[in-house]
């Protein structure tokens, strides 16, 4: 058994959290779930603590869930580990790359940037100008920036009045002042999530939806299924998370008639659905690979 002393941030109760948790326990006797939100960073020490443990002391730290709530306050808390890893400590993935992952909106830039086929969207801050590629792609999702399993998107329809739409719009940038719109996709029930670990591809699932609505997540009633990708998605895939240096990484894919596309790429979530949907045990390959990683 190693003694190395391994830390997950996660959320208490959360079955990603206790399952990682439990692999590292297994193998270190060592188990301690951090909630980014009761961290506390002392700039004059120079650590970061969490119920009484120096965090700056730890060999190395997972994080798995950064809590209920994403928005800014989430990049916030990630930046307290930033000490950590100044201290030494190995994080997986980087705060710095996770950072990266969390706006939407710096998520799509990076995957723009390196040449990743998207859906075709526009970022705004103007009604007239969303209200336009409304009218023009027929059907649109607008998202907010920060948001997981489809929370907070709306579709919008070139059916609705001119009127209705100008409301919806105002609406919503009310609470997002930066509009996110993409044309929706027609995904055919269902789309993809591919799972890579330190750039390896391991397995792929498909999320199908339930009947009736627009989104595949599970959170809205779909469900998982065995997938494999050919050879043109997984090249795609590839490259996606490569833009972005992580240790663990799904990269969520629909395919169009022009070919794949990605909508984003994620170190947060793929746990459940990789056990569910092609019988992969996350948990336990990414804690053999963490403690091989502090051991060499």
């Amino acid at each position: 058994m190693s003694s190395l002393k391994i830390g997950v941030v996660g959320i208490p109760g959360k079955w990603s959290t206790e399952v990682l948790a439990n692999e590292i326990e297994k193998r270190t006797g060592f188990r301690l779930v951090i909630e980014l939100a009761k961290l506390e960073l002392n700039l004059t020490q120079g650590c970061v603590t969490f119920a009484g443990h120096n965090l700056c002391e730890l060999d190395g730290i997972i994080i798995k869930k950064i809590g209920s709530d994403f928005g800014h306050v989430s990049i916030e808390r990630l930046e307290l580990l930033r000490v950590a890893e100044a201290c030494g400590v190995r994080v997986f993935s980087s705060a710095n790359s996770l950072i990266r992952l969390l706006d939407r909106l710096t998520c799509s830039v990076t995957l723009r940037n390196h040449q990743i086929p998207m859906p075709q969207t526009l970022i705004t801050e103007s009604v007239d100008s969303a209200l336009t590629k409304i009218l023009e792609w027929n059907s649109a999702v607008i998202k907010p920036l920060f948001s997981t399993k489809a929370r907070g998107m709306q579709i919008l329809c070139a059916q609705q009045s001119k009127d209705e739409l100008i409301l919806e719009l105002n609406r919503y940038k009310a609470r997002h002042p930066i509009l996110y719109v993409q044309k929706k996709i027609e995904l055919g029930g269902q789309d993809m999530a591919l799972i890579f670990l330190k750039g390896q591809f391991i397995g792929a699932y498909a999320r199908v939806a339930a009947q009736h609505t627009w989104n595949t997540t599970i959170h809205s009633g779909g469900h998982y299924a065995p997938y494999t990708p050919d050879n043109q998605t997984l090249s795609i895939a590839e490259r996606a998370q490569s833009a972005f240096n992580l240790d663990f990484a799904t990269v969520d894919i629909a395919m169009t008639p022009e070919g794949p596309v990605v909508f984003e790429v994620s170190t947060l979530g793929g746990f459940k659905g990789a056990k569910m949907g092609c019988g992969i045990d996350v948990a336990s390959i990414y804690a053999d690979y963490a403690i091989q990683e502090l051991s060499a």
